[in-house]
C-alpha cells in the first residue's frame, strides 16, 4: 500500500540526487541504469556496505539513500540509526528482499522514510523516491500489512511482565549496547546478562535480540 502521493510541484522542477547502498555490485548497476534513464534523478554514488553508505551520505549529502538491510559490512538498520543520530538531511528508503517483522519495524524505528521490496515496479520505485525526497512515508503492501499487524499483537500477558532489570536491559539493547557493555552499565557479569536476555526472549516470544526490541515497541513496553 504505497501512500497515495501527490509530488509537491517545487520537487517536479528539481533533480533529485541518490545514494545507493547494497551489496549486491549486479544490483546497484541495475538502479543505477534505471535512474539514468528517467529524467530527474542523478545518482551520486555507490556502497557496498553500510558503514561505506553512511560515510558516503554525509559526504555526498544526497536527497534519497535507498539501503539495504542485510549486508556484510554493516547492516542497513545500523547505518540509518547512525545517520538519525548524526543529523543527516538525506531520507532513507529501505530497498530489500526482506519483509519480516524482525526487519522491517527495527529499520522504520531507526528512522528509515520508507519501505519498498526489491520486485516493486520501476514506477513504483520512482514514485517512492519522489515522495521519499518529499519526506513522506512510503510502504510496500506486503510492509503496511506487517505493520499493522504488529501494532495490533496483543499485550505482554499480566503474569508475563518484564522484570526491572529485564527492561534494564532490553532497554540497552535497543540503544545496541553489546553484552559486555550493558553487563559493565549494570554492574552484573555477561553471563547474566544472558540469562535476562532469555528470560526476557520468553516472555515476548521472541527468538533475538533485534525481535526482542520491535516487538517491545509495538507493544508499548519500550517507547
Amino acid at each position: 500500500m504505497t501512500d497515495r502521493i501527490t509530488t509537491d510541484p517545487t520537487m517536479a522542477d528539481r533533480v533529485i540526487t541518490l545514494l545507493i547502498v547494497d551489496d549486491h555490485p549486479v544490483v546497484r548497476d541495475g538502479l543505477r541504469g534505471m535512474f539514468a534513464s528517467e529524467p530527474g534523478f542523478d545518482v551520486l554514488g555507490e556502497a557496498g556496505g553500510g558503514t561505506e553508505g553512511v560515510e558516503l551520505a554525509l559526504r555526498l549529502d544526497p536527497d534519497v539513500v535507498l539501503m539495504d538491510l542485510r549486508m556484510p559490512t554493516g547492516s542497513g538498520v545500523e547505518a540509518i540509526a547512525e545517520l538519525t543520530r548524526r543529523g543527516a538531511r538525506a531520507r532513507v528508503l529501505v530497498l530489500t528482499t526482506y519483509d519480516t517483522d524482525s526487519d522491517t519495524i527495527p529499520a522504520i524505528e531507526a528512522g528509515a522514510t520508507g519501505y519498498l521490496l526489491k520486485d516493486a515496479p520501476r514506477e513504483e520505485l520512482f514514485t517512492a523516491v519522489r515522495a521519499a525526497a518529499e519526506g513522506r512515508t512510503v510502504l510496500s503492501p506486503a510492509v503496511a500489512s506487517r505493520l499493522v499487524t504488529a501494532v495490533r499483537k496483543p499485550a505482554v500477558p499480566a503474569g508475563e511482565v518484564l522484570s526491572a532489570r529485564e527492561r534494564e536491559v532490553l532497554e540497552l539493547v535497543a540503544k545496541g549496547t553489546s553484552n559486555r557493555e550493558i553487563a559493565r552499565e549494570l554492574f552484573i557479569s555477561e553471563a547474566t546478562v544472558k540469562t535476562h536476555l532469555t528470560h526476557l526472549y520468553g516472555k515476548l516470544g521472541v527468538k533475538d535480540r533485534a525481535a526482542a526490541v520491535a516487538v517491545a515497541y509495538d507493544r508499548g513496553i519500550l517507547g
